[in-house]
């Protein structure tokens, strides 16, 4: 089996998740860490020192290691203002695995800035490199224009990593498309591994049970929204749709948003938070929306198994692991016809998929669902069996290990002529 290096440099496996910077990816590697542990083999997390509390190295889980590493100051800081540190980060891990003798078999890299950091480790040691954007900064640029505060430089930066990577992980087919046509990828150094979910932790209640424990109105049609509080998530349309759900479709629909710190004034999702509440008043629909906040990972299954149907419709969703957690939750899912979610719900079978920013398109789907409950019902149990033959975490790393291995075979269509311990990254 294999020592693997897993690089995330802001998405810690500790960190709280529905953060601004705590999602999908803290989630992924903390899964993906995990489940290659059981396979065998043993795993060290890099991940950035924000916190000076933290120990330097934390045995977290059996065969898994956090190194929290010192690249910029010990205190939480918003992803786009980190990439100054990744030259600092880089050597750290360097040094790390040369005063203890490691020699790492693979890295995988999360995000740009990881696979940034993770160049002279792989390249003065000869290792091959394994990089996952979850997101890319062109298509972010795109969907996002001025909201996006990353520097330009990430698009050189992008471009050179996926030139020099020697494998790929896309994790979708949008991602793999994007991949090939915005940044010229090579289709050969590509493979596609979806995100995932653990069906230990998301599993079926019985609605009325779950209702019942959060005091929920058992005859009205309950939506759920569940995800990080920022504009891209597209809750605002989500909360015009359920306003118009009710006036011009006559469904006494119930709006349940969870995620976001609502109480730290310091954390930007107060102010999301204060221009929904401000929405869902000029809407008519303040008494119907309930702002739940963060809640704990084993509370979700209560929350999806209450709701009579999930709602994601952000703009731009490099993935998105939301619609397989309510999917796991025999829970039909309404998305917006972007990135991950295109390939998550098969349209019409495990729920529907409508344009981002269209809440008139997303109320005429819900009001499908409200009045044939029946099909509801069976969207959630097709939806169920597709999340379980394709989506758990078991799966996922099951892929990336056979991936990993293959880049240390000599006879692998994964190794190019040009490897990353040969070239130079353009900063």
């Amino acid at each position: 089996m294999q020592r693997i290096a897993i690089v995330s440099e802001h998405a810690s496996p500790l960190a709280a998740l529905g953060g601004v910077d705590s999602g999908g990816q803290n989630l992924y590697v903390a899964n993906v860490a995990r489940e290659l542990a059981r396979l065998g083999h043993r795993i060290d997390i890099f991940t950035r020192l924000d916190n000076p509390g933290l120990p330097p190295e934390l045995a977290w889980d059996e065969n898994v290691r956090i190194v929290h590493v010192p690249a910029g100051p010990a205190l939480s800081i918003p992803k786009e203002s980190l990439l100054p540190y990744m030259d600092e980060f880089g050597k750290y891990m360097l040094e790390f695995a040369r005063q203890q003798d490691l020699q790492y078999d693979v890295i995988h890299a999360n995000f740009f800035m990881s696979a940034l950091a993770a160049m002279p480790l792989a390249r003065n040691c000869d290792i091959p490199l394994a990089v996952t954007f979850h997101a890319l900064g062109k298509v972010r640029r795109l969907h996002q224009a001025n909201n996006d505060l990353f520097s330009d430089r990430r698009f050189t930066i992008e471009e050179d990593i996926v030139r020099i990577a020697d494998c790929i992980i896309a994790e979708c087919p949008q991602d793999k498309h994007d991949l090939i046509n915005l940044y010229s990828a090579d289709p050969a150094k590509i493979r596609m591994v979806p995100c995932g979910y653990d069906p230990s932790e998301l599993r079926p209640i019985e609605k009325k049970t779950a209702r019942e424990r959060l005091g929920w109105d058992e005859r009205a049609f309950h939506i759920l929204q569940l995800g990080r509080m920022v504009p891209r998530k597209g809750i605002d349309n989500v909360i015009s749709a359920v306003a118009r759900l009710r006036r011009n479709h006559k469904v006494d629909a119930r709006l349940c948003v969870v995620g976001g710190n609502l109480s730290d004034a310091n954390l930007g999702d107060v102010d999301e938070y204060d221009r929904l509440q401000t929405l869902a008043h000029d809407e008519d629909i303040e008494s119907f929306v309930d702002f739940a906040g963060s809640r704990a990972r084993d509370q979700l299954s209560q929350y999806y198994s209450a709701s009579d149907v999930f709602v994601t419709t952000p703009w731009y969703e490099p993935f998105g692991i939301t619609p397989l957690e309510a999917m796991a939750c025999h829970r039909p899912v309404i998305g917006s016809d972007t990135g991950g979610i295109k390939y998550t719900i098969v349209d019409g079978i495990t729920g529907f998929l409508v344009p981002p920013k269209d809440p008139t398109a997303l109320a005429e789907k819900l009001a499908v669902l409200a009045g044939n409950p029946d099909h509801a019902v069976k969207m959630g149990h097709a939806g169920a069996a597709r999340a379980q033959e394709m989506f758990t975490w078991e799966h996922v790393s099951s892929a990336l290990s056979e991936i990993f291995q293959a880049l240390n075979s000599k006879n692998s269509t994964l190794n190019s002529p040009a490897t990353s311990s040969h070239l130079t990254l353009v900063n």
